[in-house]
Order: structure tokens, then C-alpha cells, then sequence
């Protein structure tokens, strides 16, 4: 459903609604695990850029104490936390805490991070998937969680972190709109916009706007002028709703379909069909098989583990059997495993080297990254060439733990890149131990031939998952290791792959292209080139400022046909444009990778983060690929967003993804790009690569993000107005001027399997995408509409035709939208997708002067 923008006339105000919904599938599977009620393995960790503070530790524990047992009354004595995890960042000192398994920062529930802009410490929880999907984490401030202060512009932390929680677990949405505070209802009287209608309080006007300090009507819209608030008495009888005002002592529960309040125009009703939260919560996974527990007790605390990781622990575990194009495949494991050597790996680490075939063999035990010289000799012991037949995955992966233990006699929280085609019909023998390990386990396959228990093992231990094709001018494999990262949320250590890319360049012909270093980059920055034949490319790489690079400025590797250049420093911001000559007569896949790191300790990145809303995918499901831009936890708009996803046989998908909010986009101007994907090449596995391209300067997005936490004006208690001050603004003057040129950025999201695709597909299986931004307004007798087109197919393609329909109720509009009034739209031509349309009509109901309030779907 859209939210409307409320600019009618005070008489004839407008309430808006779109009811072309489409129900996905699917979803990823929560870490989190509920069992008898009760919530297991909940994680919370601390950014490693949070100063030490063992007052924050106690906050965060006596806050999901306070949460378990507000949830368990508000869920009908349904659901509570047993326990949870709490992640200790290795910046703090080591105090005996518990070491990791699995646990990583970019994995947690809970973050907790400074934000990067100033005074925004407004809990709020990512939160970009449809009605009823789980959310990505929940942000907290330590200035919210030591902070005592803002306990009465909140309420008390638990409180706040079941709201929060109800985003992140089931899906639903903010019952308050900060865009929309009031409407009009049906009997034409200013509400605010709230669930449960039945909260009481008074209307202040805060703002000079305002006459002897009323609220002034506007006669333009009929709602409260700018600087109205409406101030709650804190002393209520009501006990709904949670996501609009937990703060509230009477608040107890959800809003659900007695108390629902359907005419409010918030993210709720919006989102969810004017259903209640309630209602969504019960439609979830977790209600199933679990009803209300029969206890008299009182319910035991939830108990804590504290966890610290102090080093990160890698062995590449790499297949060098000859069941491949042995030679090829060495050369291109060899470049791979190099690159993630000398330029991904993080300063620090600890790094060994396994290699396998029909048996195992250690090439080197773990040694740490202190120097490029280390760098150096890891890279020393890559395999050169294929040994014999046969593949033996356990024998690699017991070595490698055995290296592992040679640390400090554990298993646990290390990580394992496992390279191999994967054919292994001896991988059950060891599945077990391996997943049980305590490891993480990250798989690089080739071909299509993988056992699948390669693939769980990435799946059970909480690795990432990648395939390479056998395409020529792929980078897959390069891209795969380029992507494996620490986890820690530490952004300033990790590479940043700004480039990658590769073409069948013919004989004696130049492939050129060019990429935009940005200013939050430049340190440790490679160019990265290979090639084919026994010869490199002429390469010329031009810098800014005009400054020429060339073979010989390129560190070069005939043997495995790799070329290498570090820019010494902090590299120039700007373009830098590159030339690759084929220098031989035959067509060869010339190759370039470009990577850096932040140059600033105190400036977060740009960073993109890209995945599909699911591992596994069953036509005609469609799916949805996602890319998050972002520098630390603030949104980057205006990006040209490109996802390449390459199927294991034919051309790539091409989508261009929109923060827009239409069609797949939840919110607009969230930072988070998306598309629909539902043409495929058939069954098997596919690659998601994003390219993120700015070629202008664009300016950072500070707003408040949804689904947050309600800023409490203040209170009116035994009728005395008690005002907070004001909500702190999220940006300063400074911040609104800070601007980032135009940058580039490559990132793999992994791979996806799809299954049961036809091998001719109906023509028209989907449906128009849903319509989430209708809007209107009245000129004279009038009705101007506004959206976003969809397509014919979801959100893509030209729609065939649009029916328009009114009625007084919205839920008739939901629930018989072909008996509503219609509208005459045979004016009306739709464009393509993506299109912003405006048409108006005059209602008949506007000719009876006593009708308030209209609802217009389409």
C-alpha cells in the first residue's frame, strides 16, 4: 500500500492506497533459533572503534533482561531470550572472555557503532524487505545505551529493543510517520497519526508558526501547520501500541485487528495492507508450533557469554588435482590466491597454506602479516602446477586444521578458504567433523560437478559461498577472493576492490576503460593485470594529473601472467584511465582488478555490499538482488548501480538497481539498491557481481532511517506539559557540506541456485509490481494522482493498461476492489517502468458535499 501525501482540501482530504501486491517466498534463515519459546543464540557485538567501556557491557545486558520479559507479556507469554552472545571487539583488552566459533561482527543481530553523523542516536533497525520479512541488524549508540538521559525521550532500553526487535524479527513496521504526523479521518477531524487511536493527549504548538501558542490549521491541506506536536499524558489506559509508543507505561502490546487504527497513514498500514502488527506477527514463522506457555513461574533471566576474538586465523586449503584444464586452472589459482596474499588479507593476520589432491600436503604453517616481505613468502609457496588425479577434500581440510591448532590449540573462530571443482564423493566422511569444527568455512568452486556438501559446509559454519565459471573473460576467481574479508567491521584494514573486469580484446586491438579513485581511498592501491599468452599487453595507465604508468613501471610475471603496480602512498583522487594492447595477432581475455584501502582512519570508506534475498531459488519465484552504498552507517544516493548476474551457461543478466522506492524498493533514499530478477537462463548455479559507478560529486544522505526508535517531545503529567528538548538535528551545518567525488566500486555477492525453470517459460507469468509511492492532491474539483510506473513483468517493462478505483473504505478498496467505483482511464497510456506518472480525474463523490474522505486505488 502507498502513503499518501495528504494535500487535499480540509473538506475533502485524501487517504491513498495501491493494491498491486505480489507475496515472495523465501528469505534468508536467521541465525537466531527458537525453541520452546524461548530464543537462543541472539548475538550483539561491539564495533572495534567503540572506546572501551565495561559500563556498556552491563547496559546491554540488563537491556535484553528488561526486553525478555516485556516480550514474553507482550507476545501472549509466547516468547522470551535464553541467551545470548555478546562480541567483544579485539581493540579491547583480552580479559578471559570465551573465544568465537562462528561469530563475526557483520553477522550480529544487535551492532553496536558511533553513528558517523552527529547526534543521530535514534535506535533503529535495517530494515528494506517487504511486509512479514526479517530485517538485516538492529543499531544501537553507546550514547543510548550509557546515556541515561534519553531514557525519557525513548523509554526504558528493553522496551525500545522489542520494538526494534519487532522490525528485525517478523517484519513489521513503524505505527508514527515524522513525514505525516496528523491526518483527517472519515468524520473529518485531525488525528494524529498513531495505533491505538484510544492514546490521549494535547496538541502544542512548539514553533513561532503559531498564534498565542495553538495549532493553526493550514487551509490549504486541513492539517496542523509546521511546529504542531501532539504531547502524550504519560499516565494512559490504552495498552497498544508498541511500534508507535512503547515509552508509554500502559503500553503492553501490539496493535492488533480489534484496536488497528487502518486510517493512519504510516509505514504499517503502507506496507502491510492496513494490517495490524498483530496480525503479521501471527502470520510468522515463529507462531507456528508455538503457543502460549503454561507457566505459573517466573521466568529465568537470560544468561550471557562473552566473546573476544584477538587474531584472525586463515588456511587456504587449495585443490591441485589434474581433474581440471590442469595448467590454466593453476595459472588462474595461482593469480587468485596471490592477489588475496599481497594486496585482500588484512595486516595482522595469520595465514597458512594446505594444498591437496588424492592426499594433503602443508606448504606452510600459519605466520602473521607484519611486513610485505611475509607477504611475499606466503605467496612463495602457491602451487606452480598440477600434481596427480584424484581429489581428497578431508585430507586438505584435516591439515588444515592441524595448522590451525599450532596457534593456540584451537579450532574455533578461525576461517578456511577451501578451493576445488569439488568432485568428492569421500566429502560425507568428514562433513560432520567440519561442520562442527567451529571454523568458518568458505568455498570457492569450479564447475558444475561440486559435491554438495561443499556448499553446506559454507552454509552450516556461516562462510560465504562463491562459484567460477568457465568463462574466458571472467573474474571470478579473483573477484571470489577479493571478496573474503575479515568481518570484524573494521572497515579502515579491509581492501576495497574498486575495479574488476576482463574482455576478448582481438589481435593488435586496446581495450581501454576508465575508474574514479575516490578521497575516502588510496592507500595500498593496485592495478592488477593478466593476460593469456606467453607475452603481456602493452599497458598505459594514466593517473589524474596525467602521469604516465607503463610495462615497466609494472612488476611482471611471465610464468602466471600476471602484471602488478602499486601506487606508492596515497593515490590520486580522480580518473584514471588504462589501456590494455593486445600485442599479439590471436584474440586474447585481457584482464584488470583495482584495489585500495581507506586512507584515513577517521573517514570511513565508501563500501558496497551486494546479495540476492535468497541462496536458493524455485521458479517462477522471483527474486530480488540487493546492494547496499553506504560510508560507515550513512547512505550514498545517486549511484549508478549495475548488477551483473552471470549464469553458468549464456549471456549475463543485466539489472540497473534503484533506491527509488518503487517496485523492489522499500524505502527511497535508504541507500539500498534493488531489482527484481525473474528471467532466467535456465537451471543451475548464477553469479551476482555489482558495479557501483559516480562520475559527479554527490553529497552524503544523513536523514533518519526508518524504522527507528519515536523521539518523545515530552509528556503532559497531571496536566502539566513536561517538554524533552528538542530532538537533536542529525547533521550540523559541516556535515551538510561534506561531498565525495565520483567514485567506482566492483563487489561479488556470491552465487544462487535456481530450479524448475521450463525450458520455454510462459511469456507472462508475473504480475505489475506493487505501486508504493501513490500520491495525491486536489486542485479545484480535481484529483491529481502521482506514482511510479511499474512494469508489465513486477518492475520492469511497460504495463498494458492501469485501473483506477475509489471507494470511502479502504478495506473495501483491499478486499473487493472490483465492485469500488471505477475510473475512466482510457486516457491513460502507461509508460515504461520506472517512469514517474501523473494523471487526474474528477471523482463523482466529489459532487456530495458531505463526503470527507476518499480512497483511491490502482
Amino acid at each position: 500500500m502507498s502513503r499518501g501525501r495528504g494535500a487535499g482540501a480540509a473538506l475533502r482530504p485524501l487517504a491513498l492506497l495501491a493494491l498491486l501486491a505480489l507475496a515472495l517466498a523465501g528469505g534468508g534463515d536467521a541465525a537466531v533459533l527458537l525453541q520452546d519459546g524461548a530464543y537462543d543464540g541472539l548475538l550483539l557485538a561491539v564495533h572495534p572503534r567503540v572506546p572501551e567501556d565495561p559500563k556498556l557491557l552491563a547496559s546491554i545486558q540488563d537491556m535484553i533482561t528488561e526486553a525478555s520479559f516485556y516480550l514474553f507479556s507482550a507476545t501472549k507469554n509466547r516468547f522470551y531470550f535464553r541467551n545470548a552472545k555478546i562480541l567483544i571487539p579485539p581493540t579491547w583488552k583480552a580479559n578471559n572472555y570465551e573465544k568465537p566459533k562462528q561469530e563475526s561482527y557483520d553477522k550480529a543481530d544487535v551492532i553496536v557503532a558511533a553513528p558517523y553523523w552527529k547526534h543521530g542516536d535514534d535506535p533503529y533497525t535495517l530494515q528494506y524487505g517487504e511486509c512479514g520479512k526479517m530485517g538485516k541488524y538492529i543499531h544501537f549508540t553507546p550514547t543510548f545505551l550509557l546515556n541515561d538521559k534519553l531514557i525519557a525521550v525513548y523509554g526504558s532500553r528493553g522496551r525500545v529493543f522489542v520494538h526494534e526487535w519487532a522490525h528485525l524479527r517478523w517484519g513489521v513496521f513503524d505505527e508514527y510517520d515524522s513525514d505525516r504526523p496528523f491526518y483527517i479521518t472519515g468524520q473529518n477531524r485531525v488525528e494524529v497519526t498513531r495505533c491505538s487511536s484510544n492514546l490521549t493527549g494535547i496538541y502544542v504548538c512548539e514553533k513561532k508558526s503559531c498564534t498565542e501558542g495553538n495549532c493553526v490549521i493550514n487551509q490549504l491541506t486541513g492539517l496542523f501547520i509546521e511546529g504542531c506536536a501532539f504531547i502524550h499524558e504519560r499516565n494512559q489506559t490504552a495498552a497498544a501500541s508498541i511500534m508507535y509508543m512503547q515509552s508509554l507505561s500502559s503500553v503492553a502490546e501490539f496493535c492488533d485487528e480489534s484496536n488497528h487504527n487502518r486510517e493512519a497513514p504510516n509505514m504499517q498500514n503502507r506496507m502491510c495492507d492496513y494490517r495490524s502488527t498483530w496480525e503479521v506477527i501471527m502470520k510468522s514463522m515463529d507462531f507456528k508450533n508455538n503457543p502460549p506457555l503454561n507457566t505459573t513461574s517466573l521466568l529465568p533471566p537470560p544468561t550471557f557469554s562473552l566473546l573476544q576474538k584477538r587474531d584472525r586465523v586463515v588456511c587456504l586449503v587449495l585443490d591441485v588435482s589434474n581433474s581440471k584444464d590442469g595448467t590454466n586452472w593453476i595459472n588462474q589459482l595461482h593469480q587468485a590466491a596471490e592477489l588475496y596474499l599481497l594486496q585482500i588479507v588484512e595486516e595482522n593476520s595469520y595465514v597458512g597454506i594446505v594444498t591437496f589432491s588424492h592426499s594433503g600436503e602443508i606448504k606452510t604453517q600459519l605466520r602473521q602479516i607484519v611486513s610485505n616481505d611475509i607477504r611475499t613468502q606466503l605467496a612463495s609457496f602457491l602451487p606452480t602446477a598440477p600434481t596427480s588425479e584424484g581429489t581428497n577434500v578431508c585430507a586438505g581440510l584435516q591439515l588444515a586444521f592441524e595448522v590451525i591448532r599450532k596457534h593456540d590449540g584451537s579450532i574455533y573462530g578461525s576461517e578456511i578458504i577451501l578451493v576445488t571443482d569439488g568432485e568428492d564423493s569421500g566429502v560425507k566422511k568428514c562433513f560432520s567433523d567440519v561442520i562442527n569444527s567451529g571454523s568458518v568455512i568458505h568455498t570457492i568452486v569450479l564447475g558444475q560437478s561440486a559435491a554438495k556438501e561443499i556448499e553446506q559446509f559454507s552454509r552450516e559454519t556461516g562462510g560465504l559461498n562463491f562459484f567460477v565459471s568457465d568463462r574466458l573473460n571472467s573474474n571470478d576467481l579473483i573477484d571470489a577472493f577479493c571478496g573474503i574479508l575479515s568481518g570484524s567491521g573494521d572497515t579502515f584494514n579491509q581492501s576495497i576492490q574498486i575495479e574488476s573486469t576482463g574482455e576478448s580484446t582481438q589481435g593488435y586491438k586496446q581495450f581501454r576503460r576508465t575508474v574514479t579513485i575516490d578521497s575516502t581511498v588510496g592507500r595500498d592501491t593496485f592495478f592488477v593485470v593478466t593476460w593469456q599468452t606467453t607475452e603481456p599487453p602493452k599497458i598505459t595507465l594514466l593517473d589524474p594529473h596525467g602521469k604516465n604508468y607503463t610495462n615497466e613501471n609494472f612488476s611482471i610475471d611471465i610464468i602466471f601472467h600476471i602484471a602488478r603496480l602499486q601506487i606508492p602512498g596515497i593515490a590520486e583522487a580522480g580518473k584514471w584511465t588504462y589501456t590494455l594492447t593486445n600485442t599479439h595477432l590471436s584474440p586474447q581475455v585481457l584482464t584488470i582488478t583495482v584495489t585500495s584501502r581507506a586512507a584515513n582512519s577517521t573517514i570511513p570508506a565508501i563500501t558496497v555490499k551486494a546479495h540476492m534475498n535468497r541462496d536458493t531459488n524455485y521458479y517462477p519465484s522471483p527474486m530480488v538482488a540487493y546492494a547496499q552504498v553506504g560510508q560507515g552507517l550513512s547512505p550514498v544516493l545517486g549511484a549508478n548501480v549495475t548488477a551483473i548476474i552471470e549464469p553458468e551457461n549464456g549471456d549475463p543478466i543485466i539489472l540497473e538497481l534503484f533506491d527509488n522506492g518503487a517496485g523492489s524498493d522499500v524505502v527511497r533514499n535508504d541507500g539500498v539498491y534493488s531489482k527484481y530478477l525473474f528471467s532466467f537462463r535456465g537451471n543451475g548455479k548464477y553469479n551476482l557481481k555489482v558495479r557501483v559507478q559516480v562520475s559527479e560529486i554527490i553529497k552524503l544522505h544523513a536523514a533518519t532511517p526508518w524504522s527507528h526508535a519515536l523521539y518523545i517531545p515530552g509528556y503532559v503529567e497531571n496536566g502539566t506539559i513536561q517538554m524533552n528538548g528538542p530532538r537533536p538535528s542529525v547533521t550540523s551545518n559541516d556535515d551538510i557540506q561534506i561531498k565525495v567525488g565520483g567514485f567506482s566500486r566492483t563487489i561479488s555477492g556470491g552465487y544462487f541456485t535456481v530450479s524448475e525453470v521450463p525450458t520455454s517459460p510462459d511469456t507472462d507469468v508475473f504480475p505489475p509490481c506493487k505501486i508504493t509511492d501513490l500520491s495525491a492532491k486536489t486542485e479545484d474539483d480535481k484529483v491529481i494522482l502521482s506514482w511510479t510506473a511499474p512494469g508489465g513483468d513486477l518492475d520492469q517493462g511497460q504495463a498494458a493498461t492501469y485501473e483506477i478505483r475509489t471507494s470511502e473504505s479502504p478495506l473495501e478498496l483491499r478486499d473487493n476492489f472490483d465492485e469500488a467505483t471505477v475510473v475512466n482511464t482510457s486516457s491513460l497510456t502507461p509508460h515504461y517502468a520506472g517512469y514517474k506518472e501523473i494523471f487526474s480525474f474528477k471523482p463523482a463523490a466529489f459532487a456530495t458535499r458531505n463526503t470527507t474522505i476518499i480512497y483511491v486505488a490502482a
